[in-house]
């Protein structure tokens, strides 16, 4: 399986990851499992709105290398810019896990590799799959090894259609 992470923080947040989902389906990822969203400070540059993240599992039917072309389209289809690193942005696809690979290539690592050190990755990583192991550890014993702080500062909102607004 593959595990993507999605975040957003500009404009209509839960929107954004419903169509990161919708368009992921469409070019041939099919989502197979969703975490709650959790809404979460940023990280590096603070001085912007706060995210909502979650985490979806896929099934894949590309390559690692392919999936990573896919999410970043869908990432530009959706108004990706990237002014600068750790700023806003309408969406975030990041690949965590690629089945059980390790790919270290110019364009992508897999493993992700500081999402161990991020409760906003790791929360609702544990939450639809807590024992995926990550360089040794579980995706749960890694949540549970961030200090409680970093923890608490991880609001899960509920599911994602419940905070989907009509357009």
């Amino acid at each position: 399986m593959m595990y993507v992470a999605l975040g957003s923080n500009i404009g209509e947040r839960a929107n954004y990851l419903a169509e990161a989902i919708q368009a992921m389906a469409a070019s041939g990822l099919r989502v197979t499992k969703e975490s709650s969203v959790y809404e979460t400070a940023p990280v590096g540059y603070t001085d912007q709105p706060s995210f909502y993240n979650m985490v979806v599992e896929v099934e894949p039917s590309l390559s690692a290398e392919a999936a990573l072309l896919q999410l970043q389209q869908i990432e530009r289809d959706l108004g990706r810019e990237r002014l600068f690193k750790n700023g806003p942005r309408t969406i975030d696809l990041d690949i965590l896990v690629y089945n059980s690979e390790d790919i270290q290539s110019k364009q992508l690592t897999v493993p992700h590799p500081r999402m161990h050190e991020r409760a906003f990755v790791l929360a609702p990583f544990a939450e639809i799959a807590p024992s995926v192991e990550v360089k040794g550890m579980t995706v749960r014993a890694w949540l549970e090894a961030l200090p409680a702080s970093e923890r608490q500062d991880v609001v899960r909102l509920g599911p994602l259609q419940s905070l989907v607004s009509s357009v």
